[in-house]
């Protein structure tokens, strides 16, 4: 099973269990971004991201030049708490 087959399967599985309603604002909000634009302006596959600072997990700055020189570099968005 490839790769996007495990997500559409897990996806799937995720919104059998969310009401109608839940599920209907969901996808009017992705087709809201979809419409926006703002897929023309995120990076593709095999494009570098351009350099940055940040504040670590210990809110210091880190620079991903600097990372970049001691190997590969993983980057991991998230929300925030809710």
């Amino acid at each position: 099973m490839s790769l996007q087959d495990k997500l559409t399967a897990m996806k799937d599985r995720f919104e059998s269990n969310m009401a109608a309603d839940t599920l209907a604002i969901m996808h009017r909000a992705t087709s809201d971004l979809v419409r926006s634009g703002i897929m023309d302006q995120v990076l593709k596959v095999g494009m570098g991201a351009p350099q940055f600072m940040l504040p670590d997990q210990e809110d210091r700055i880190v620079n991903s030049a600097d990372l970049l020189e001691k190997g590969a570099l993983v980057i991991n968005f998230y929300r925030g708490v809710w």
